[in-house]
């Protein structure tokens, strides 16, 4: 028996299969992704089985790209050699909303639900409740599972969640809810079994793409710098983050409409719209106009200065983690993050550092640090896994 977790995006599906011994997840057998599923795009799957790398083109026409993906995957499982049989999809989903705090079964009255959350992250929402319909008719009959980015933050404390807005915009749902959960669940755990303080004062850095910060206590959240959508904190690819909000009132006042407003804040913005290069932190490394330099630097200031409130939220630090594609694999940013925060008795070990680059954990604080700094490289599809395990046990 298996689990088969997904994660599925605009234009992009990703895919783990995680074998079951006596309910228990196991290290996963097969991972991939099928990408260019946007409009006009060139579908292409990959993944890799047992150590082998492949990969097809796929002819997928313009009608349905979606599900006709899903049943390549489908003929993909169902063709290879040794492939156990699936006892559930598991789905990462963005928003949960106040109302689910948990994995869940997904019903149709589930799914009306988390429609309803479209609006608080459009970006991903949408992407992730058609991934939901579409696996449930390729893969007929088999449970599908709803993990939340949104439920790790659960234990956010009132005057953390609290917006300073009136009651009755509260009771509307107007409250921080925060994201990356799952990554987070994932590191909260490593860091508990591998760090005598994981259950200290710990600061957690997703930084990629999307991009935030987490502060945790006794391995609950107790801060993060993500709010009600998945726009506020840090500066990110293509998402400005913390936005004084005149900047909208004024932009509404020049005639901009809810659509425009959307492209700018989700699509225009962040290392993209300061570089006018790239959303991509490696190209920018790379690149040496003046621009991608301040994108950059924007960047890693903002994780600097965002990551000292949050350790004011903790009055003090255990431990700093890095995970997400940036936090991984850019040694650059990591050091100087180590500097700026100096202050607080972060040492970085310069060769622990450099060497921190592949798929493995690594602590990377020198010896004399009056805090451990590690790089967790994340697995959300795990967590996910995990979580249906759990509630297909129950």
């Amino acid at each position: 028996m298996a689990i088969l977790s997904v994660n599925a995006g605009s234009s992009t599906l990703k895919f783990s299969l995680y074998p079951l011994a006596q309910q228990q997840v196991q290290p996963q057998m097969l991972n991939g992704s099928i990408d260019g599923l946007e409009p006009g795009g060139l579908p292409e799957m990959r993944w890799t089985f047992q150590g082998q790398s492949h990969s097809r083109k796929l002819d997928l026409g313009d009608d349905q790209i979606f599900a006709r993906a899903l049943l390549s995957l489908h003929e993909l499982l169902a063709a290879t050699p040794g492939m156990p049989v699936m006892q559930a999809v598991v789905h990462r989903v963005v928003h949960g909303g106040a109302r689910y705090r948990a994995s869940v079964v997904v019903t149709d009255a589930v799914l009306a639900d988390l429609t309803q959350l479209i609006s608080l992250a459009p970006l991903h929402q949408p992407a992730n409740l058609e991934g939901i319909r579409a696996f449930s008719q390729a893969f007929a009959g088999l449970p599908q599972v709803a993990c939340f980015d949104t439920a790790f933050h659960a234990t956010l404390p009132e005057v953390d969640y609290r917006f300073a807005l009136p009651e009755a915009l509260h009771q509307q749902g107007l409250r921080r809810y925060g994201f990356h959960g799952l990554s987070y669940q994932y590191v909260m755990g490593v860091l508990q079994q591998g760090s005598a303080n994981g259950n200290g004062r710990v600061l957690m850095a997703h930084l990629g793409n999307g991009a935030s910060l987490c502060a945790a206590q006794a391995g609950q959240s107790c801060a993060t710098s993500m709010g009600f959508s998945a726009l506020d904190g840090l500066m990110m690819g293509t998402r400005p983050g913390s936005l004084d909000s005149g900047v909208l009132l004024y932009l509404v006042e020049q005639g901009w409409d809810h659509d425009r407003l959307v492209k700018l804040l989700y699509k225009q913005s962040g290392l993209l719209g300061v570089s006018g290069v790239s959303a991509d932190m490696r190209r920018l490394r790379a690149d040496t106009s003046p621009a991608a330099k301040l994108a950059v630097d924007m960047f890693t200031y903002r994780v600097a200065r965002e990551s000292g409130a949050l350790v004011a939220c903790l009055q003090g630090l255990d431990v700093l983690a890095f995970s997400g594609g940036i936090g991984e694999h850019d040694v650059a940013l990591r050091a100087e993050l180590g500097q700026r925060m100096a202050w607080l008795g972060v040492q970085i070990d310069p060769l622990r550092n450099a060497h921190a680059t592949a798929d493995q954990v690594m602590s990377i604080h020198a010896p004399g640090s009056a805090v451990e700094v590690w790089v967790v490289p994340t697995d959300e599809g795990v967590v996910a896994a995990r979580e249906a395990a759990r509630l297909l046990r129950a």
